[in-house]
């Protein structure tokens, strides 16, 4: 049997060490105090022990490695169970849900996360990757806002906008780490949110 398919696996193995350790070097620049201000290429390939072009190689550009930092925040924190919120049937049960995921998700590391946020006001490319998410967080709110506007309460249309807005608000980062502070847990900040998004949407 040729050795050929063991090397090519061997490679890959290799390839997925190297982006791990890209990452994680990109995380420890991002955590940092005084090294995710100067958050760049080249300052992540020396922290990572590679050559710049090898940062280039595995994600493209720095947009690319900001969005692989920001999938395997993801992945690590727990985003993998929101699709459990959109099969609630009962759209209440659906927004409480989306919430406690998003409290899992904002809690699982808060350093890193405001880091990240604070360079989005700083770079236009940070910005650009933070935006995208924020973004797909408010689509998923305004198709729970549709599904509650379609229950026999009904929500009248010129107020849905105005609810997302503020689901929107309250279910961000900024919302989550402002509420926690130095003492609150994830499950405190949770319920604190899920009651004022009840608030909201007048349940």
């Amino acid at each position: 049997m040729s050795p050929r398919p063991y090397r090519l696996g061997e490679r890959q193995i290799g390839i997925e060490q190297t982006r791990s350790r890209i990452i994680e070097a990109a995380r420890t620049l991002l955590v940092a105090s005084n090294g995710f201000t100067s958050f760049t290429i080249d300052a992540v390939a020396r922290q990572a022990d590679v050559a710049r072009m090898t940062v280039y190689y595995q994600f493209g550009s720095k947009i690319g490695l900001l969005e692989a930092v920001c999938d395997t925040l993801a992945a690590n924190g727990g985003m993998d169970q929101l699709a459990g919120a959109f099969r609630q049937p009962d759209p209440l049960d659906a927004l409480a849900e989306y919430i406690r995921v998003f409290g899992l998700f904002w809690d699982s590391d808060r350093l890193v996360t405001r880091r990240l946020r604070a360079l989005a006001a700083l770079d236009a490319e940070f910005e650009q990757v933070v935006r995208a998410r924020d973004e797909r967080r408010r689509t998923g709110l305004r198709v729970l806002v549709q599904r509650m506007a379609q229950q026999p309460s009904g929500i009248a249309p010129d107020a849905r906008d105005a609810m997302v807005d503020l689901l929107y608000t309250l279910t961000s980062f900024e919302t989550f780490d402002t509420l926690a502070g130095p003492t609150r847990t994830c499950a405190d900040v949770t319920h604190i949110v899920q009651d004022l998004a009840r608030a909201v949407v007048g349940r």
